[in-house]
């Protein structure tokens, strides 16, 4: 088992800041990549931003996110983030941490191949 814990969200005005934190614990031989995904009311969870976590720190992005925000990871805490900057009203969203065993980079954005989540932490944006 995997156990996700997520932190940092929180209000923010448009073109402001935020960073969030996952920390994963428990088997983390499970996984190989970890993620952050986002759910609006009324939409389906998209992925927004992966890492790969065995090594060279492939990233993957949603091209709606794409210059503004940046996943980076701590190996030796087990614990990934992410930036966002320039943060827009149509950001405002649940902000889901996820961990998957994803055969190919090209998959990495799809919430299919993740199978342990964390509970999640709202990101609302105001204008």
């Amino acid at each position: 088992l995997v156990q996700l814990v997520e932190s940092g969200g929180g209000s923010v005005q448009a073109g402001g800041s935020l960073r969030l934190s996952c920390s994963a614990s428990g088997n983390t031989y499970n996984y190989n990549y970890l993620g952050w995904f986002r759910q609006a009311p009324g939409k389906e969870r998209e992925g927004v931003a992966t890492i790969y976590t065995r090594g060279g720190e492939d990233t993957y992005y949603a091209d709606s996110v794409k210059g503004r925000f940046t996943i980076s990871q701590d190996n030796a805490k087990n614990t990934i983030y992410l930036q966002m900057n320039s943060l827009k009203l149509e950001d405002t969203a649940m902000y889901y941490c996820a961990a998957g065993a994803i055969y190919s980079g090209r998959q990495a954005l799809r919430k299919d191949g993740y199978n342990y989540w964390g509970q999640g932490t709202q990101v609302t944006v105001s204008s």
